[in-house]
């Protein structure tokens, strides 16, 4: 079993058993509180949720929203929870679904999602998440007045934090592969940030794309022996495999800096990250303000994290077999 060290402005047990097949999903009320608070109305809100696929992120992210939306509106919100497999066609079905029941509202679990949603209605409000960019999307107008019936949060990646801390580990690196998605645009976005930072200190950047979770063992063995450290953003179809990913590049002996903190778990060496499960209540609060307060999604500006919730996270088992050995002032943090 791997043992973990992290730092976090808040610890939260997560808890969620989801079993279903492809296309699958499930209804879930709200749970009712002594500590909720509840708008004063009888007035229940049928929530459609679209979560790509399945991996510790996005899952923590729903769960952030689901636990916080049913702390606000307890007894007033029925979740329709679907979960698309990571498969296009299937969130176009999905979405298409949720249009044809009349919702009140669909949240959209990252950018595929979120532009399945964004496709399927224009009246019916949509609050998305674990989009880097909704803008470079093409989700909204601009990310400070969206436009039109879609807001929500952004997971935009603190890549500048990521790129020190992949020189504190490894100050030596000369030769950095970027591992993304080539079919996700916020891959895309976040890579060109990536390599932008990266440059800026010296470093020479090599792209490493897939498009498919079937390339992934072979593309990184392709990078063997060429680069010194690699970095990978949150793109969901690697988070979703980083057992292999790891597996290649930790024996090979190169480091893997991470987009957040599921990501290390899984088999990366390090991260400065997002907390998704404070991401999905910061969105359930939006979502909050437009089902019981009758706020206007055109004119709510995208949410982001604040910089004090970054979690700090290594991979004790990782750096052990790397051989690296923490600097002075990282070892403070965890040791903080």
């Amino acid at each position: 079993m791997k043992k973990m060290l992290k730092i976090t402005a808040v610890l939260l047990a997560l808890a969620m058993v989801i079993a279903l097949a492809a296309c699958g999903g499930k209804t879930e009320p709200a749970s009712t509180g002594t500590d909720a608070q509840s708008v004063s109305s009888d007035k229940t809100f049928k929530i459609g949720v679209i979560q790509l696929l399945e991996h510790d992120a996005l899952n923590a992210n729903y769960q952030g929203f689901l636990d916080k939306i049913n702390e606000l509106l307890p007894g007033q919100v029925e979740i329709d929870y679907q979960n698309a497999q990571g498969e296009q066609t299937n969130c176009t079905t999905i979405v298409n679904k949720f249009v044809s029941d009349g919702v009140d509202m669909i949240f959209a679990i990252a950018t595929p999602a979120a532009q399945a949603a964004k496709t399927a209605t224009s009246d019916i409000p949509i609050l998305i998440s674990s989009v880097t960019d909704p803008a470079e999307a093409g989700l909204v107008a601009s990310n400070e007045a969206p436009g039109a019936n879609l807001t929500g949060t952004s997971d935009l990646n603190p890549i500048e934090q990521q790129s020190d801390l992949l020189l504190q580990l490894v100050p030596d690196a000369k030769n950095v592969g970027v591992f993304y998605n080539s079919g996700e645009d916020n891959s895309i976005f976040q890579y060109n940030l990536a390599k932008e930072a990266l440059e800026a200190k010296g470093i020479t950047v090599t792209a490493y794309t897939v498009s498919d979770a079937t390339q992934l063992e072979t593309v990184a063995q392709s990078a063997v022996g060429k680069i010194d450290a690699a970095y990978i953003g949150t793109d969901n179809l690697i988070a979703s495999s980083m057992g292999t990913i790891s597996k290649v590049l930790t024996e090979a002996g190169v480091p893997i800096i991470c987009g957040e903190a599921n990501m290390v778990e899984n088999g990366g060496t390090a991260t400065y990250g997002l907390n998704y499960y404070n991401l999905g209540v910061k969105t359930a609060e939006m979502a909050y303000e437009v089902l019981a307060n009758g706020a206007d999604t055109a004119t709510m500006a995208i949410q982001y994290l604040p910089a004090e919730e970054l979690d700090f996270t290594v991979n004790e088992d990782i750096l052990a077999q790397l051989g690296i050995e923490l600097p002075a002032d990282l070892a403070a943090q965890l040791a903080e």
